[in-house]
This record gives structure tokens, sequence and C-alpha cells, in this order.
């Protein structure tokens, strides 16, 4: 049965992401939001949550591999979108994020994961793990932001000559015509990336007090470890770089980008090699 869910939810998020691509990129004009939509995607937002649920605080055994890992990663990503698009119009994401969840979703019935060490199952570890989702979550979203960011000034630098500002129709169209302003969508951006900055901070200091209750030193010099500090310091240079320089554009974008994917090594990739490469737990 939850083999049969997790397919069920996947179906359903790659049949949203399309119908959101049809009625959002494809055309022209811009499609108004309806509330139905929010709540088509609500039903398997609540079906992927209680499947989660069920594989990760119900079951008797607790596995928290890749899988698992991008399965929540990308839950959490439809979640914030969901939350946020309820204050703020972001046509554009829903294709990126759905699509992704499509194929994130099915990934622990595919991947289940090694069986956790006993430590695995105390308070402070699952805290940790907890709050490592919340950041790459966000951070997820901050780079989807971002490529869509990317996407709207390009059509602003290339737009045709011909009209005021540009082209005959206008330099935006679809969807990318009924998104906020871009100084808006930086400060979207940046807040999300702040706020995402804080719980990747906290990931960090609960590692290493977990590390240093469970191994007797805080920090164990492998790839995910290098990877998570390498991440932490690439958006702290951005924040820095943004309230003392004035970062913004595509300096800032490709910082963001290159953030993520240093945090995205980090665990997704470490636990990948591990688990399915090399057949090792934690």
């Amino acid at each position: 049965m939850p083999i049969l869910l997790y397919g069920i939810v996947a179906i359903a998020y790659a049949a949203l992401a399309l119908y959101f691509w049809r009625t959002r990129w494809s055309g022209t004009k811009p499609k108004e939001g309806a509330l139905w939509e929010r709540v088509a995607i609500l039903a398997p937002l609540v079906v992927h949550s209680w499947l989660l649920y069920r594989g990760l605080f119900a079951a008797t055994e607790f596995r928290f591999g890749f899988g698992y890992a991008l399965s929540c990663m990308l839950w959490l990503g439809v979640l914030i979108y969901w939350l946020e698009s309820a204050f703020v119009r972001l046509d554009g994401l829903q294709p990126l994020v759905l699509g992704l969840a499509a194929l994130c979703a099915p990934l622990p019935a595919l991947f289940p994961g090694m069986l956790s060490p006993a430590y695995a199952h105390a308070l402070p570890f699952r805290l940790h793990t907890v709050l490592a989702m919340l950041a790459y979550s966000l951070f997820t979203i901050a780079a989807l932001h971002a490529v869509l960011m990317t996407l709207v000034e390009r059509r602003l630098h290339h737009r045709r000559p011909g009209t005021a500002g540009g082209s005959g129709s206008g330099p935006l169209a679809g969807p990318l015509a009924v998104l906020p302003p871009l100084l808006t969508l930086e400060a979207l951006l940046f807040r999300l990336i702040g706020l995402g900055f804080v719980l990747l901070t906290l990931t960090l200091g609960t590692g290493m007090s977990n590390s240093e209750e469970i191994f007797g030193r805080p920090l164990s010099f492998n790839h995910k470890t290098l990877f998570a500090i390498a991440s932490w310091f690439i958006f702290a240079a951005l924040l820095a770089g943004r309230r003392f320089y004035g970062w913004r554009g595509r300096t800032a974008l490709r910082w963001t980008l290159a953030g993520f994917a240093a945090l995205l090594l980090a665990y997704v990739g470490s636990r990948f090699v591990l688990e399915v490469i090399l057949r090792r737990g934690i």
C-alpha cells in the first residue's frame, strides 16, 4: 500500500506540474489563480505527509537515507511554496517545484536507506535531522527562486527592439509577466537565504554537539562535513556581500546556486554514494 500511495502522489505532482506548465508557461497570457488549484496541490501534499510520518516516526526501525532526505526536502519545498504563494503570486514556480516533487516523492519506496544505528533514535539526533531538512528545503526554494529570477533578468536584457522599453509584446510574457518586480523577488530570495542560513547554522551546531557526544570529537572531516561547512561559508559570504557591498543580480544568483550545490552534495550526494554505490550505513 505505501508503494502504491507513493506512486499516486508522484503521478499527482507530475500531473499538476504538467497542468501548470500548460496554463502558465506555454501560453502567452497568464492564467488567474483559482482556489481549486491550491486544494489540488494540498491533496497529494497531505498524503505525502502521512507517508513520511509513517516511514520516519511510526515505523519500528529508523531509516533515513538519501531517498527520504530528498522526499522530505521536496515535501517541505511544496509546503513552503504553498504557504508563500498565499501572499505573493509566484506562477512560474509551480512546474519547477511540483516537477521536482514528482521525481523525489517516491524515492523512499525505491531507496529506503539502511537501518540507522541506535543513537539515531535519540531526540537530539532527530532534532538535528529536522533542522537540516528545514534548511535544505528553504535553500531548495531559494535556488528555484534564483532560477526564476535568472529567466526574468535574461528576458529583460534581451528585449526585442520596437516598443517602449523593448519588445512589441512587452519584455515579459506568460507567468513572468505577473511576477512581482525583480527587486521584490530579490528581497524574497534573501529572506529565504537568511532564514535558511540560521537553520543551517543550527544544523551544524547540533551536528557538532551530537558528534562530540557520540564520537568524542566535534567534527569528522569527511565529505559531508566539508561540503556542509563550504556551503555555510558561501552563504555567509553572500549575506555579508549583500549587507556591506550591495551584492545583487547575477552575482547574488551565482553565489546562491553555488551554495545550494555544495549543500546538496553535503548530505544527499554523500548518502547516495554510501548507500547505493558502497552499500554502507552511517
